[in-house]
């Protein structure tokens, strides 16, 4: 019955609320943040303080690091020894913190993420920063508390004479919050309390003028300020830090001259070891293609991890794929939570500052009164002292006449050793107790004339100090200036350069920034399917060679387009309505050369029953600059190359198509070029582009060529005017340098004509014989009609999708009336060439420079050139 009446019946959804919620608040006061006074949750509070009051100071000697273990747990932190230690190995960890605040010896771990040693092997002490956190502890500046068991006492605050929080930073998780404050450079938080002080109504951007942004030990590049600003401003925010890193190219053994990425300072608290494995990951993977080696060569000087980038492979690109991909470039969030008059607050850059001059206020008031209480009570004994001196041979008298000690102080209170007038005259004659026993105490020699003198000075000299430390009481400008004074003594004794370089870089990597800018064949079958291919997967051979499979089709589909471009470039996409589309070539699936690549219908949303005929790209929208567009009926329209600039997701007019016509070719233009238009019944036309007026994105256009029935446009050119030349070879030598037409029909037969062959005429004429068309030989039909010059290639792929590349130079120039050479063997009677691209002369002579061995080169027996096959 007893033990019924102990039991309490409790709600228990209510106690389950009253429980947590004290078990919340325990932790966000008492573990998790820190206090915006002194910048310090409790744990570093009381590891400090113990290292304080065991005197284990900087200009001490080390003490092993379990001994002030101990005294933390015992005295002031009852919880595991772990937590304690790891609380002061990372207060000694300069990759941690932005001034240290104890000073380790021996092993305190490593950036790369090596634990510190035991607490038994450590040493350490106080840093003398750290001194400046707890000056003035001793007279009264903060309040203490008692501690776990009563026993001691602790401080609640220390009088910290630098903005701890700021400079140091603070991280932890609480209940329901977090908080994550970078660190600062000391003397940038310094000048900014001294102008906040001198400018109280200060807004934010003069406060950035003086800390423009995070300062983290590890130094590194800081992209941008938004995020900071926004942090800075409402308390939450984030700031991109990327590692700095440069380029050095030198000789190795063996490997020649090697470019290498030397990376010097990490973001803050990147692991590099962690960096190091994600990088050699990203190369198994193939992610990144770009790195040969990659070492670790960092010491006791600093940090250094060089990665080697393969030849002919772009640093920059590597670069910045490490940045995406890695550590090396990591986002700090911002969220400006600390305790604030006991409660938790997010706070903004300002509050912070403003918080801590009224701390500092506060600690440099509660100094002053108690120096002034202390100067007071010794003014009062030199007063009594001074008393006695005057009074010197009554005095003795009143002491030896004396039975007991007490009997003299009496006397002396009473002052029995100065006339009843005397007194009357000046009451101070009579002495406190205090006064009368400093008197007793006072020893003999305090009797001589020089030790006389030297009260009377102490005397006043105290006198000025409490007339200053009641002027500072008095006044609260001077009261500000000590302050002002403090930090400055702060700042020169300890401030440092910014180690964190802030650029103007927001951070953002673009694709361009990570995917190498390289010539890449893209490649679209008639029923829809494109894909690209690195250019380098093709070696060149000699015209006549049977090559390899370019790209894998369906029975029914074939490859009807082909070309080369830049994996930067914008690829416009023309359909047969008239429509343009627009997307990057990086966009477009990178795929072997024998697979069929993505349809595009999952690239663009093209409407319903429309096809893309003609793929074109763009490296930029410049002023000044055409398009010229040509449908297979033989009509031409110009349009400025400016009005396609913003493209649409769902597409864009770009010129209005007749019924039963539709777009063969798109070429950019200056304004001042000159047409030519091919047939497939092997005719051609050339006119000056003057004849066709820039007209707007719908409009329909002229007519370019009559083309006869059953007879279409195959292809269109834009070249420059010739220049008036002489009859003979030397006109031809001069004329190729401007360009040779090169036509290809669909039994891979093909031949080169200079472009003075084709006479200037105007527009819409029926041309002139292009090339002559036998269907038992060279073929029925044209399907390649291309302007190339000396030193370009071509890349041909036939219905089954077998593909060979040749060089210009390996066709033989002939007249314009004439049935071409055998270019590519088709060797099937059911296949045919289909499509043909023209290589630049750049793209075309990377394999130029490889040894002859590597290249796969086909010959007849007699020696002839052959063709090209792909690697």
């Amino acid at each position: 019955m007893l033990e019924m009446n102990r039991i309490e019946p409790l709600d228990i959804e209510k106690e389950m609320k009253r429980s947590y919620l004290d078990y919340a608040m325990s932790v966000i006061i008492g573990r998790a943040l820190p206090d915006v006074r002194d910048g310090l949750k409790p744990v570093h509070r009381r590891v400090l303080y113990a290292m304080k009051a065991s005197g284990n100071e900087w200009n001490r000697g080390y003490r092993k690091s379990a001994r002030t273990v101990g005294d933390v747990i015992g005295k002031y932190h009852p919880h595991g020894d772990s937590a304690v230690y790891d609380t002061l190995v990372r207060l000694a960890q300069p990759f941690s913190q932005r001034h240290v605040l104890i000073d380790g010896q021996g092993n305190f771990g490593s950036i790369d993420g090596d634990s510190a040693a035991a607490m038994r092997y450590t040493e350490a002490r106080l840093s003398r920063l750290s001194n400046e956190l707890m000056e003035d502890i001793n007279q009264e500046t903060v309040d203490f508390g008692p501690n776990y068991d009563g026993n001691e006492e602790e401080p609640l605050v220390l009088p910290a004479r630098f903005p701890n929080l700021l400079v140091n930073g603070s991280q932890g998780i609480a209940v329901g919050m977090s908080t994550s404050i970078p660190p600062h450079n000391l003397g940038e938080c310094i000048k900014a309390l001294i102008h906040l002080i001198d400018n109280p109504m200060a807004d934010l951007s003069h406060l950035m003028k003086h800390i423009p942004a995070p300062d983290f030990p590890g130094g590194g590049k800081m992209l941008g300020t938004a995020g900071v600003l926004d942090a800075y401003r409402t308390g939450k925010g984030r700031c991109v830090v990327r590692a700095k890193a440069h380029t050095e190219t030198i000789k190795i053994k063996n490997k020649g001259e090697v470019e290498q990425i030397i990376f010097t300072e990490l973001p803050y608290q990147t692991n590099k070891v962690r960096v190091i494995e994600k990088i050699v990951e990203l190369i198994n993977d193939k992610k990144i293609d770009g790195i040969s080696d990659i070492r670790d060569e960092s010491d006791r000087e600093g940090i250094r991890l060089v990665i080697e980038v393969k030849r002919n492979e772009p640093s920059d690109i590597v670069l910045n794929q490490l940045y995406q991909m890695t550590d090396l470039q990591s986002s700090f969030p911002i969220n400006l939570l600390a305790i604030v008059n006991g409660q938790p607050r997010v706070c903004t850059l300002k509050e912070i500052l403003e918080e801590f001059i009224g701390f500092r206020r506060e600690v440099v008031t509660r100094r002053t009164l108690f120096q002034l209480r202390k100067a007071e009570e010794r003014h009062h004994i030199l007063l009594g002292l001074t008393i006695a001196l005057d009074h010197l041979d009554a005095v003795i008298k009143l002491i030896r006449a004396s039975k007991t000690g007490d009997e003299a102080k009496a006397g002396l209170m009473e002052g029995r050793f100065a006339s009843a007038s005397e007194i009357k005259s000046d009451p101070t004659l009579k002495l406190s107790d205090k006064q009368a026993q400093a008197i007793l105490d006072m020893r003999l020699q305090r009797l001589t004339g020089l030790e006389r003198q030297k009260i009377i000075d102490e005397r006043l000299e105290v006198e000025s100090t409490i007339e200053e430390l009641k002027s500072i009481l008095a006044n609260e400008k001077k009261l500000l200036g000590v302050i002002k004074t403090e930090l400055t003594e702060v700042s020169k004794m300890f401030a440092d350069p910014r180690r964190t370089e802030i650029t103007h870089d927001t951070g953002d990597i673009r694709m361009e920034d990570v995917i190498p800018d390289d010539p890449m064949v893209v490649t679209v079958s008639q029923t829809g399917y494109i894909k690209r291919t690195d250019l380098n997967n093709y070696r060149r051979q000699r015209r006549g060679g049977k090559g390899k499979i370019g790209m894998k089709t369906k029975d029914e589909d074939f490859v009807a387009q082909l070309f080369i471009t830049k994996a930067h470039d914008t690829l416009m996409a023309f359909t047969d309505r008239g429509y343009v589309y627009a997307l990057k070539v990086y966009e477009i699936p990178e795929a072997a050369a024998n697979t069929r690549g993505k349809h595009f219908k999952n690239l663009i949303s093209l409407k319903e029953g429309e096809s893309v005929v003609t793929l074109m790209p763009i490296k930029e929208f410049s002023e000044g600059m055409n398009l010229v567009f040509a449908t297979a009926n033989g009509t031409v329209k110009k349009t400025t190359l400016s009005a396609y600039a913003n493209i649409r997701s769902n597409g864009l007019i770009a010129l209005t198509i007749e019924e039963g016509d539709r777009l063969v070719a798109v070429r950019s233009s200056n304004g001042k070029q000159q047409i030519v238009l091919g047939t497939a019944h092997g005719k051609a036309t050339r006119f000056s582009e003057e004849e066709v007026r820039a007209t707007g994105r719908p409009s329909m256009g002229v007519r370019g060529i009559k083309v006869a029935k059953g007879d279409y446009v195959v292809d269109m050119e834009v070249a420059n005017s010739l220049p008036d030349l002489p009859e003979g070879k030397e006109a031809d030598e001069s004329t190729a340098k401007h360009g040779l037409l090169l036509t290809i029909t669909d039994r891979g037969y093909g031949k080169s004509s200079l472009l003075q062959d084709y006479s200037l005429i105007h527009r819409g004429g029926s041309g002139v014989i292009n090339i002559k068309l036998n269907p038992k030989k060279n073929g029925s039909s044209v399907v390649g009609f291309k302007l190339v010059l000396p030193g370009e290639g071509c890349l041909l792929i036939t219905q089954e999708g077998m593909a060979i590349r040749f060089g210009v130079e390996d066709i033989r120039r002939t007249g314009r009336n004439t049935q071409g050479v055998r270019v590519h063997n088709v060797s099937s009677e059911t296949d045919k060439v289909v499509a043909m691209a023209k290589i630049d002369a750049s793209a075309h002579a990377l394999d130029e420079s490889d040894e002859e061995d590597d290249l796969d080169i086909e010959t007849t027996s007699t020696g002839t050139p052959l063709g090209i096959e792909e690697q």
